[in-house]
Formats: structure tokens, C-alpha cells, sequence
């Protein structure tokens, strides 16, 4: 694994437009950042990332069904007690799942890390199946790359295989926070794939989704703007922000399926890292971790602290091993945490900036298969919202 400058394509910017990549570019600050690449074997690939994503998505199902019946792990994972019943009934139906992301530290060498689990509404999406994949075909039609140069990323085409295979029902809604740029530019992207998989597709924005009832007040279930029975749905909204909001009471009573289903609601959460732990101690992927109490001790060097329900790095406090301490701010402050050994994320100089970096990968699943990668670099060690993605390449 190697980082390598190399110069950006002249009219990227005018195409990113073009495709709906609106968020290429934040407060005037790169966020698709192609003045490098990052360079892996396939041996790389293949052994240090694809097989072990494959195997840590297996031990994390093999834990669902457990969670589901125990009442001291659903209360350690501060899951609300009028969603447990709901939890465990989806996990039991077999409610299907489509994708998830996990994010590790992996420098080339040894195994990869987990950080944290991003299993209910992960993002860069678009950029990876499709953008970073455009940049390839591109470098290669420039000659800036070989032709056997390739990308482990077959992301797009297993979600367009998968939305064909979920047996959903139709029509089928997509939603998201109406103002949010990111999330829509996401879920137009799987809007898109879900139609080329031959559903009848629809988007509704979440503030527009509505709750009826019969005339006792009961069966209610969720509607769009006409009146029209919500019966399948995906959500670019986090589980623990639908089970707060004023339309929660009806959550578990409307025949709607989810997409990502409630049992995911386990696994989004920084509690899983501790118990993945407690469940398989020494795992060559895991880095030990586990629930902070009242009596912990202060956050000690080489340690990390990280809220049970935190995004982009918010409210995430580190100590590196020589002392330094290292925080990101947030709205997540509330709450339990966890604490995870730290696994520095490896280091490299970005020459464009004249500056050192950090990155961290993300490995994609689709169902039950790793389906590709995308990197993130940060000035800091916490991986935060302001983190620039740059494609990767596979190449022996």
C-alpha cells in the first residue's frame, strides 16, 4: 500500500456536476480529492482486506440473534425497551439487509484493524462504486495508468444485483433529511440502482412522511404526500434518530418493511466493539475494547473513547501513546461511551498540500460479500466530516 501523487483530470469538476456529485467540494474545501491515489497489491486485496471483511461481517451476524434475546446486552447497547420487541421480531422474520461499511487501519502490512461499524446508513457511496471507478477508466484512457491496472470495487453492480434479489415491495420509497446535499446525492445514487434493477421507485422527503390511523385511532401505518400507504422503505436516517422522532410510536406498528431493518440497530452502535471483543478475544482484526462505567479510570495513553452513537468522529477523545490528546467536537457528548485500544492510523505526506495526512479505509459489504473499498484522509487522527476520499488502484 503506497500513496502516489499524480496530477487531476482537467474537466473533473464540470463532470462531477454534471453526474449530480454536488458534494465533491464543502465550504470550498475538497472532499474528492484525485491529486493522489493509493496504491495496493492484490495480494493486499485479496488477504488483508476482502477475507477478513468477509469473516468480521460473519462474526458480527453470529452475534445478532444473541443481542436479541438478552436483555442485558440490548441495555448496555441503550436500545429504547418499546424497541426490543420490534428488534427481535425483524432479526427473527429474517428481514433482509443490503449494505454496510467498516472502517479500518491498514497500512500494507499485518492485519487490518476494525475501528468501527458502519451498518445503518453508511455514505460514500457514489464515489466509491461509481466516481473513483470513472477516475480508473479515465487514467487509463490517459495513459497515466496500465491498462491492467484495476480497482477492488464491484460495489455498484452487487447492489443492482442485490435491490433485484430483496423480493420489495412496490412502490418502493427512498428518504432522506430534506436539505442534506450529501444524503440525497446517496440515496439518488441507490434510487438509480434500484431502477435499473427494475423497481418502481419513489422519494419522498423524511419531514414529508406521514402517519394515519383508522377511524379508533389504531393500525396506523406510514403515508407519502397523497395519502398513499408507505409499504417498503429506505432510510438514509439513523435508527437512533427514528426511534426519537415524533412518528416513532408508529414505527412498530405500520407494515412497512425498512431498509436497513431494525436489527441493524444493533449494529451501528460503538457497543458492538466491545462485545465483538468479550465474544472473540485476541482476533488478529479486533483491537480490545470495552464499556466505560462510572468507576473507569481517566482515559489512559493509547487509548481512544468514543460515544455509543457518534458520527464522522464527533465527540471522539484519544491519547497517543506518548501523551498526546487528541479530541473532535460534536452533539454526542450525552450518553454512554466506549473505549477502544488505539491503532494509529497510518501516516503519509501529501506532497500537493506539503503536509502530512492520515487514512483510513473503509471495506464495503453487500449482503453477505465485501464488495469493495474507498479511502478517507484527515489532518488529524480522528477521521472527522472535513476528511478528503481518493480512489485506489490495484496494481502488482
Amino acid at each position: 500500500m503506497k500513496r502516489i501523487s499524480v496530477a487531476e483530470r482537467a474537466n473533473w469538476r464540470a463532470y462531477a456536476e454534471e453526474v449530480g456529485f454536488n458534494f465533491h467540494t464543502f465550504d470550498g474545501e475538497p472532499y474528492w480529492d484525485e491529486t493522489a491515489y493509493y496504491q495496493f497489491s492484490l495480494q493486499q486485496i485479496e488477504e488483508d482486506l476482502e477475507a477478513p471483511t468477509e469473516e468480521l461481517h460473519q462474526m458480527t451476524m453470529d452475534m445478532v440473534g444473541d443481542i436479541t434475546r438478552s436483555e442485558e446486552m440490548l441495555t448496555l447497547l441503550n436500545i429504547p425497551r418499546d424497541f426490543w420487541s420490534y428488534i427481535w421480531n425483524s432479526w427473527n422474520k429474517g428481514e433482509p439487509h443490503l449494505y454496510g461499511r467498516f472502517d479500518l487501519v491498514y497500512n500494507g502490512t499485518g492485519p487490518a484493524k476494525l475501528l468501527e461499524l458502519n451498518y445503518d446508513t453508511p455514505t460514500s457511496l457514489f464515489e466509491t462504486g461509481f466516481f473513483q471507478w470513472v477516475w480508473l477508466e479515465d487514467q487509463i484512457k490517459n495513459g497515466i495508468l496500465p491498462e491492467r491496472a484495476d480497482q477492488f470495487n464491484s460495489l455498484h453492480d452487487k447492489i443492482e444485483q442485490a435491490f433485484g434479489q430483496l423480493n420489495l415491495p412496490q412502490p418502493f420509497y427512498f428518504t432522506s433529511v430534506r436539505d442534506n446535499i450529501e444524503d440525497r446525492g446517496t440515496v439518488n445514487y441507490l434510487m438509480d440502482m434500484a431502477a435499473q434493477a427494475d423497481l418502481d421507485v419513489r422519494y419522498i422527503a423524511l419531514e414529508d412522511i406521514g402517519v394515519s390511523a383508522d377511524a379508533k385511532g389504531q393500525n396506523e401505518q406510514f403515508v407519502d404526500l397523497d395519502d398513499q400507504p408507505i409499504k417498503g422503505l429506505f432510510k438514509l436516517y439513523p435508527w437512533e434518530f427514528m426511534v426519537q422522532e415524533d412518528f416513532a410510536r408508529a414505527i412498530t406498528a405500520a407494515n412497512t418493511q425498512m431498509i436497513e431493518p431494525a436489527w441493524k440497530m444493533l449494529l451501528s452502535n460503538k457497543g458492538i466493539l466491545p462485545l465483538l471483543w468479550q465474544r472473540y478475544p485476541n482476533h488478529p482484526n479486533l483491537l480490545p475494547a470495552f464499556f466505560e462505567t462510572a468507576s473507569s479510570e481517566p482515559l489512559a495513553a493509547g487509548w481512544v473513547r468514543k460515544p455509543l452513537f457518534s458520527r464522522e468522529g464527533a465527540n471522539v477523545d484519544l491519547i497517543t501513546a506518548t501523551g498526546e490528546k487528541i479530541s473532535a467536537a460534536g452533539p454526542y457528548a450525552d450518553g454512554r461511551y466506549v473505549r477502544q485500544a488505539l491503532q494509529p492510523l497510518p501516516k503519509y505526506r501529501d506532497e500537493y498540500r506539503n503536509a502530512d495526512t492520515y487514512a483510513m479505509l473503509g471495506s464495503w459489504v453487500v449482503g453477505d460479500s465485501a464488495a469493495g473499498i474507498c479511502i478517507r484522509e484527515d489532518e488529524s487522527l480522528i477521521t472527522k466530516d472535513t476528511s478528503r476520499f481518493l480512489p485506489h488502484i490495484i496494481l502488482d
